[in-house]
């Protein structure tokens, strides 16, 4: 008998072992579902249905919220109050007599971690402990929290515990120095994260679009970025284009979708962007101006006044007006003594605005993508295109232009694309172009792009390609691509080719509003 025993014990502490060293691999993508996947299919949020929906879907992890009862027991909820009773102020068995909306029993987090352990090829397990305001909670519930995953044996399925407390997760980490960590509040650096053991951060998207420079920080300490709660296309959208180690968000499906179509896919890597994010003058560490009248014959002036080029919720503004300019509108800095133009100024019957990256910024090869809502009515020229920088040496059109989009006014559904280069330009009548269908310009944002490599460029609106140029593998005066271009949005009014049809003068004034750029390249 003493021998059965002793059997017992080996195989029984083997198995424990086993458990205890047991690795998860955890699904290789940045989905994390918000207190479960229970959008799509009505589930209660932060149930088990809703966890096992997310394992399911195959996410990465899916996140929880914890918090303590009144008799010191762990349970999955969200809010301070569960069904009407204060849960701190109420024991497990009160509060557990009312189910969730599904059914289950409220879950204890020794339920939902065993939920979560069982039949889970990679889905990690995101603890958020919520914190206390009564002195002394924050450090017991950590304390029950590590001890409770030590005691299940359920450290390899957690991937991070997070909290709005900084108390709790220091507390954490003094407890299993392993654990890895990510803080919430969205108050502290990414320097202080570091420097305090914090594995990353977990901030909501609003605060890292207001502070997109943490975005490279974290990067360089090897912090992991988390984001929440990113719903809307837009937002997944530019958290994959900054290349997210995870994305909070409670459309796990859509986001799924977005990632099947997201640039970086295909390799492409963001390495310039303008998101916008501010208020007043374009940011002038990216964008210059172009000034007075410039070419084709366009009846606009360029100024850099706010009224012709500005930023304001979270979007480019390029604005054209039927106006005079007034001196104060005119504040040029490149050219001294504008007096001498008074001539022109006084002729110009329309202002408008026309910027650049020249000298700030400029590729060989990438995607170039800008999503943006075009001006309407007879008359409008706006333009998305690119110059070689050095076109003032050799000129144009030898050194090349690339038209990512056109849209004249009077052709209200059709946009085009196309490059003028020696052999090929509009002056010989032989550019390389082509024009296609667009849905509602004005009100709705396209996404306007080019893919750019050595061999070809393919020319894009909403990832759709309507125009290939390809690399014929002759001289430069057919391909003069293989150098840097810089990025010009422009709203041009009238002239050779807008102006064909006349000039509405009701119509204004008129915009091109510019939700982002960004700019991609392949890794080299």
């Amino acid at each position: 008998m003493r021998y059965f025993f002793l059997i017992v014990l080996i195989l029984g502490c083997s198995a424990c072992s086993s458990i205890a060293t047991k690795q998860v691999t955890f699904a290789n993508n940045p989905v994390i579902a918000h207190r479960g996947a229970w959008k799509a299919k009505n589930l209660p949020e932060n149930s088990i249905a809703a966890l096992k929906q997310a394992i399911e879907l195959g996410c990465t992890g899916s996140e929880f919220d914890v918090r303590m009862t009144l008799d010191s027991i762990l349970i999955v909820t969200h809010d301070p109050d569960y069904q009407g009773l204060i849960i701190e102020e109420n024991t497990y068995a009160t509060l557990a007599e009312q189910t969730l909306t599904n059914g289950e029993t409220l879950p204890t987090l020794k339920d939902y971690i065993l939920a979560g352990m069982d039949n889970n090829p990679g889905t990690g397990l995101v603890c958020e402990l919520k914190p206390s305001k009564i002195e002394g909670r924050n450090v017991l519930m950590a304390e029950k929290a590590v001890a409770l995953v030590a005691e299940l044996n359920a450290e390899p399925y957690i991937s991070y515990y997070i909290s709005f407390s900084y108390e709790i997760l220091q507390k954490i980490i003094a407890l299993n120095p392993t654990a890895k960590t990510q803080y919430l509040d969205g108050s502290k650096s990414p320097e202080v994260l570091h420097n305090d053991s914090i594995s990353g951060l977990d901030y909501a998207v609003h605060i890292l679009k207001r502070k997109p420079e943490w975005i490279q920080e974290a990067k360089d300490k090897n912090l992991k970025l988390n984001a929440w709660t990113a719903n809307s296309q837009e937002d997944l959208d530019w958290l994959i284009a900054n290349n997210f180690d995870y994305i909070t968000t409670n459309e796990p499906e859509l986001l799924f979708e977005r990632l099947k179509t997201s640039p970086s896919k295909n390799g492409w890597h963001l390495v310039w962007s303008d998101e916008f994010n501010y208020t007043g003058k374009p940011d002038t560490t990216k964008w210059g101006y172009d000034y007075r009248f410039i070419a084709n014959q366009e009846k606009q002036y360029y100024t850099d006044s706010l009224k012709n080029a500005r930023v304001e919720k979270g979007h480019l503004i390029l604005e054209a007006h039927k106006e005079k300019i007034a001196n104060k509108d005119f504040k040029n800095t490149e050219i001294s003594g504008w007096a001498k133009y008074k001539t022109e100024i006084d002729t110009a019957q329309y202002t408008s605005a026309r910027i650049k990256t020249e000298g700030l910024a400029a590729w060989q090869y990438g995607r170039i993508e800008v999503s943006a809502k075009l001006p309407e009515g007879r008359g409008m020229w706006p333009a998305i295109w690119m110059l070689s920088e050095d076109r003032k040496e050799i000129g144009w059109p030898e050194s090349g232009e690339i038209d990512i989009m056109e849209h004249v006014g009077y052709d209200n559904d059709t946009i085009h694309g196309t490059i003028h280069t020696k052999a090929y330009n509009h002056m010989l009548g032989t550019q390389k172009g082509k024009s296609t269908f667009i849905e509602n310009p004005n009100d709705e944002f396209h996404v306007f792009a080019i893919e750019w490599t050595p061999q070809k460029i393919d020319f894009m609106v909403d990832d759709v390609v309507y125009n290939q140029v390809k690399n014929e593998g002759k001289t430069s005066a057919e391909w003069p691509f293989d150098k840097k271009f810089y990025l010009i949005l422009n709203v041009a009014v009238g002239g050779m080719w807008g102006g064909q049809k006349g000039i509405d003068d009701t119509i204004f004034p008129q915009q091109m509003i510019i939700d982002y750029i960004r700019v991609y390249q392949q890794a080299k």
